[in-house]
């Protein structure tokens, strides 16, 4: 598993590159390294070793810098309940407020969840329980029971008959979908109340890109329009806006699973440990492989003694 892109300054993005973004399977685009001719993923992606390097960051084209964590390899996903929020209206779940003991030891990120239950924006199910309905026609976080992790709208495409769902986070509707972001993208009045009512503040989003990889995109001043841009031209084909505001928006990630955990999203509020320490708010940890068992050293085998 890798957490991309490299680091650096801010990348440049023009205003121009809004009509026409590169897309998987074309030249220079991020994937297509991946991709064979015939546009299918090579066999190189489950063989990467487990790692993070740091999050790059976007300029968007009004000035606002958008940190952008790309997850694939080997990985799962495990939603967390909060202590306050869902709380016991998750039930008797296993992923509680903290990340810790066997799940700690292939840990290598881990981000905020969406809007509190009370806002009324998105259902919640963990581990088969439902603390909040699930409703159609939202952006939906969908997990099922091998960890894998997919983005969808609730009804329209997810859930498949027959997937062993597990685990779901909604939070409104879709701020990208089908590679492009959504008319409602362009309101920032629709996407959640801000501190101050001001436009520009802390939010955060997560997308999915056609080979399955996730994207976090996160920024401590920023319109949905700008996470919505940044996340499309990342190849993103749907994607959903999860918490805003300074309190909430995290993201924490080591540079191979059970290592150090570092603040990613520069600005961020809490410290790096605070998914360790335990929670209060709903967040998503992100899971390298188990790790192999130590070699055992061959058992002897007792010698003939001289004479026999």
């Amino acid at each position: 598993m890798q957490l991309t892109t490299g680091p650096g300054a801010p990348r440049p993005v023009r205003p121009d590159q809004r009509g026409r973004r590169a897309r998987p399977g074309d030249p220079g685009h991020r994937d297509s390294a991946r991709r064979g001719p015939d546009g299918r993923r090579g066999p190189g992606r489950a063989a990467r070793t487990a790692s993070a390097a740091p999050a790059a960051r976007d300029r968007t084209p009004d000035g606002s810098v958008v940190t952008i964590a790309a997850i694939h390899g080997q990985v799962t996903y495990v939603l967390h309940d909060g202590s306050l929020d869902p709380g016991a209206a998750a039930g008797r779940v296993r992923a509680g407020p903290a990340v810790a003991g066997a799940e700690r030891k292939r840990l290598l990120a881990a981000f905020n969840g969406g809007f509190k239950l009370s806002a009324g924006v998105g259902g919640y199910e963990q581990e088969g329980h439902v603390a909040s309905p699930l409703r159609p026609g939202l952006a939906s976080l969908v997990i099922d029971r091998s960890g894998q992790a997919r983005i969808g709208v609730w009804g329209h495409g997810v859930p498949v008959p027959g997937e062993a769902v597990y685990s779901v986070r909604q939070n409104l509707p879709p701020l990208v979908l089908n590679g492009r972001p959504t008319a409602a993208a362009a309101d920032w009045g629709l996407w959640g109340a801000t501190l101050g009512g001001g436009e520009y503040v802390a939010r955060s989003a997560l997308g999915q890109n056609a080979s399955g990889d996730l994207l976090y995109a996160a920024s401590m001043s920023a319109t949905p329009a700008d996470l919505a841009f940044v996340l499309a031209y990342e190849g993103a084909r749907t994607a959903m806006e999860l918490d805003i505001n300074p309190e909430w928006v995290q993201l924490d990630a080591a540079s191979r699973p059970g290592g150090s955990l570092r603040a990613s999203v520069p600005g961020q509020y809490r410290s790096a440990d605070q998914y360790l320490t335990g929670w209060a708010r709903d967040f998503i940890a992100v899971l390298g492989p188990s790790p192999a068992p130590a070699p055992q050293p061959p058992r002897s085998t007792p010698g003939r003694q001289s004479g026999q």
